[in-house]
């Protein structure tokens, strides 16, 4: 009698949970560029509620470069794998530092989590998120969520501002979720040799 209530009580809470992701996730972003092959999405703060309402089973993995992570602030909760890195030489021509895809991005993730684990994806927008989403889904990850708005947000498009082209709309940093500069080496991305 006690093991039928206590797997009664654990399938209530299961659905407790799964129900309040669901409440939590965003509607697919109107930007067609931020849509993943699994339909997951979370706005800055509805990934930091999701975070909050179990911390032991939802992770913040915050998909930038090292540099972003340390440099620009991060999720005080977030670990920090790369979906891409720096290429190293300066384009001229799109004026910016190009990326290269990460190699070991899957398998370092693979290392962290299981694919089963809830996870929430962030990038500086919601772009690289994407990216990195569709390979974790194509390496039978099934519960990833794309954080649209990412950790800086989207640009302020009003020429009248002196915040045009800044991004101040949205995202993790300009939400009340915690952020730090500071790094802990359990957090940090640590290539595998």
């Amino acid at each position: 009698m006690r093991i039928r209530l206590l797997l009664t009580q654990l399938c209530t809470f299961a659905l407790c949970l799964a129900f309040a992701f669901t409440a939590f996730a965003a509607d697919p972003p109107q930007d067609q560029r931020k849509h993943t092959k699994l339909g997951k999405y979370a706005t800055a703060i509805e990934s930091y509620e999701m975070w909050r309402a179990a911390p032991d089973k939802v992770f913040v993995v915050d998909v930038r470069t090292p540099e972003e992570y340390d440099f620009l602030g991060h999720p005080t909760m977030a670990a920090n794998v790369p979906v891409q890195l720096w290429a190293g030489d300066f384009d001229a021509k799109k004026k910016a530092f190009p990326l290269v895809d990460n190699p070991k991005f899957v398998d370092a993730m693979k290392q962290r989590f299981k694919p089963a684990d809830t996870l929430i994806l962030m990038c500086r927008s919601g772009h690289r998120s994407v990216s990195a989403t569709n390979k974790l889904a194509a390496a039978g990850f099934t519960n990833v969520y794309s954080m649209v708005d990412g950790f800086e947000g989207d640009k302020i498009a009003d020429k009248a501002s002196l915040d045009n082209g800044k991004r101040l709309h949205d995202g993790w940093r300009n939400s009340k979720a915690p952020w730090t500069q500071d790094l802990d080496e359990k957090l940090v991305y640590i290539p595998a040799n």
